[in-house]
């Protein structure tokens, strides 16, 4: 079974993928099954992960971490998103670039969650 707004990784090529429309099967990529990307929320290494989101109006302001997160070519934040029951924003950054994003905010639940390209997915809920 594959849930809305999950995420999925190759662990043979490292594609990624994102259910839109909940469904029955497994999705598979190089011929083998993916694996199902679960959010931590604990931060337990060296480096910070989780998302801090402050709400500024009609949008988030995120940063990814208490402490600036590396943005090297070999260690990187490669994406941030919100999520909510509406809509799915999601903003890709590169390496240099500063890991903090501004994202739409609607009213009710979000959830903010970041991928690192070493550590996984990160998330936060607002």
């Amino acid at each position: 079974m594959s849930d809305k707004h999950h995420l999925y990784r190759c662990e043979e090529c490292g594609r990624i993928v994102e259910v839109v429309d909940a469904g029955r099967g497994t999705l598979t990529c190089c011929e083998m099954p993916m694996k199902h990307l679960v959010e931590n929320t604990v931060d337990a290494s060296k480096e910070k992960h989780v998302p801090v989101a402050t709400r500024e109006g009609s949008s988030f302001h995120v940063k990814v971490g208490s402490v600036p997160h590396p943005m090297t070519a070999e260690h990187l934040i490669e994406w941030v998103e919100v999520v909510t029951e509406e809509a799915v924003c999601r903003v890709e950054l590169q390496p240099g670039q500063q890991p903090e994003v501004k994202l739409p905010a609607t009213k009710g639940a979000a959830t903010i969650r970041a991928y690192c390209n070493l550590h996984g997915l990160w998330k936060t809920d607002v």
